[in-house]
């Protein structure tokens, strides 16, 4: 299993996610964290995600709409399979999460990560989703944006990919960074192991390996 797990953006050791890629540099974005967003603001934050790899070396990179998959699972485990790794970069969780829910994410990553055929990679809502549970993460994103498709119930699972939650910007230069502080008291106080992500600093983990990137 690969994965790379960023505070924000790509970090500041962009070269380990391109490692991790290895031969095929294909990459999709998924932009999903962003869906309640105007349409034009959120075609602007799909071309944000497509130039912060281009600035890293990537050319072949798709965006991949887990929207056009409701209910197609299979069709997106084959779409997926074309990657070498997914980037899911931020914006809300919970949005992220109804749409992972709908669209038959979870278990196609997952088969595929156990394939060693791809890598997940993702800063902020999208290293938090790694996580097996979303509770915390309310303190920071609006749980109510994901209600936008008349369901008012929730599953608070991540993809348990990781054994514990990650609370990105921490103590950073990022509007976020003081309602994080919020988000760990909450883990410390509910016993939910955690580990924080400083603005720059990522969490690489290849095979039974886990690396600290600062």
């Amino acid at each position: 299993m690969r994965l790379y797990l960023s505070s924000y953006k790509v970090g500041n050791h962009p070269e380990r996610f391109l490692e991790l890629l290895g031969d095929n540099k294909k990459v999709a974005v998924i932009r999903n964290a962003v869906d309640y967003a105007e349409p034009e603001d959120r075609r602007e934050s799909v071309e944000r995600a497509v130039g912060e790899l281009k600035k890293i070396g990537l050319t072949d990179i798709e965006e991949v709409d887990l929207r056009n998959f409701f209910g197609r699972e299979k069709e997106l485990e084959e779409r997926l399979k074309e990657f070498g790794g997914i980037w899911i970069a931020g914006g809300n969780v919970f949005v992220l999460k109804r749409t992972v829910e709908k669209s038959g994410f979870e278990p196609v990553i997952k088969k595929l990560l156990l394939e060693d055929s791809i890598v997940y990679a993702g800063y902020s809502a999208g290293a938090c989703l790694a996580a097996p549970t979303l509770r915390g993460i309310e303190f920071v994103d609006d749980l109510t944006l994901a209600y936008r498709d008349g369901r008012e119930d929730f599953s608070w699972g991540g993809l348990g990919l990781i054994p514990y939650s990650i609370a990105p910007h921490y103590r950073s230069n990022h509007h976020e960074s003081e309602r994080i502080e919020k988000t760990v008291e909450y883990f410390e106080k509910q016993k939910i192991p955690y580990k924080t992500l400083r603005d720059g600093e990522a969490i690489v983990i290849e095979g039974g390996k886990e690396t600290l990137l600062t």
